[in-house]
């Protein structure tokens, strides 16, 4: 079982190297995916993730999710074969969690080097968090 700390990676990256660990075979679970990060200039993320929410709902498709742990899985989705078994099964070894969850605390968190930020000085950034409040979240 791989315990991922989501604490400044980034979103994509972070998903695919998910996804990798989901389709070899290992159980993963993210802690603190709020702290997960979006790059890019913020007001074109707010747009482009809103236009997104925005085009269904629940009674109709597609669904976008606001929550940032629902966010953080449906981008995980995106990057595996979830209509065939073998996808489904690896969906189904994810856990995503807001926080830090009592069974998880004191045990080493693993924060994989392919998902880190390259460049610290760039802040064209935002967090999961902040795009979640704003998309409508209560969290």
């Amino acid at each position: 079982m791989l315990v991922v700390d989501a604490t400044g990676l980034v979103l994509g990256r972070l998903a695919s190297v998910t996804a990798k660990s989901l389709l070899a075979g290992e159980e993963v679970n993210i802690v603190n995916a709020e702290k997960a990060l979006i790059t890019g200039d913020k007001e074109h993320i707010f747009t482009d993730y809103g236009q997104t929410r925005a085009r269904g709902g629940k009674e109709r498709g597609p669904y976008f999710p606001r929550r940032p742990e629902m966010i953080l899985k449906r981008t995980v989705r995106g990057m595996l074969p979830y209509k065939m078994r073998r996808g489904r099964d690896a969906f189904s070894r994810l856990k995503i969690y807001v926080g830090i969850p009592r069974e998880f605390k004191g045990m080493e968190l693993s924060q994989p080097d392919a998902a880190k930020m390259r460049t610290e000085s760039n802040n064209k950034y935002i967090e999961l968090g902040a795009l979640s409040k704003r998309l409508g979240a209560n969290f």
